[in-house]
């Protein structure tokens, strides 16, 4: 079973990042492939940049079936083009958000931690398009820009440490939602500082993808 994961935006080491944390969460029966959208901004923050990734995304969803592929997942946590690109394509695509979500939920009710507030309008957008809105008690912007995560690790967990501890203390959730692509590193100390299940929305997908497969 081979899945493409696919990075939005165009900065080849989150790709790398990413593919890692899908190869981490995979079985041995899954093949992962990661793709770099060349053609987009160098992060996705915000509904501009989102647009600006849609093309590429699409067309590389639409390509995958052609390449053997068996699902492909848009590794943004926008879900950046995740309904055109179902429409567009023949084998099932996932979103990472959509997929962090769903598994969230099993918990209870969760609290997303992403970047910059310019990505809280499109999540709870998001959430509310799923109908998911009961079950997200708060979209937390921790100030991090997307590359920094990669930059300044030490701060970034330092950060997203403290927001998982201000959920866990203020929202009355029962699971957090790692926000971005690029914070699976970050997710165990997030845990151990709140106490609360913390969910990365790229395993989730991997998990979700094996069983859509397995499923066909």
């Amino acid at each position: 079973m081979r899945v493409l994961v696919i990075n939005p935006n165009s900065t080849g080491s989150m790709t790398e990042g990413i593919v890692a944390a899908a190869r981490t969460a995979a079985v041995p029966d899954i093949e992962i492939d990661g793709l770099t959208n060349a053609d987009a901004p160098p992060a996705i923050q915000g509904e501009e940049d989102g647009r600006a990734a849609a093309p590429g995304v699409i067309a590389a969803c639409q390509d995958a079936a052609g390449k053997g592929y068996g699902a492909a997942i848009i590794a943004c946590f926008d879900d950046t083009a995740l309904a055109e690109a179902r429409t567009a394509a023949t084998i099932p695509v996932i979103g990472i958000g959509q997929a962090a979500f769903l598994a969230a939920m099993l918990f209870g009710r969760f609290s997303v931690i992403t970047t910059l507030p310019v990505s809280v309008p499109v999540i709870e957008g998001n959430i509310d398009a799923y109908g998911m809105s009961g079950a997200c008690a708060k979209v937390r912007a921790s100030g991090l820009p997307v590359l920094s995560l990669e930059q300044d690790p030490e701060k970034a967990q330092e950060t997203l440490s403290a927001c998982a501890a201000a959920a866990a203390r203020e929202d009355q959730c029962q699971a957090l939602v790692l926000g971005c692509a690029g914070m699976a590193p970050f997710g165990p100390a997030m845990t151990e500082t709140s106490g609360l299940p913390t969910i990365d929305g790229v395993a989730a997908a991997v998990g979700l993808a094996r069983t859509v497969l397995r499923a066909s």
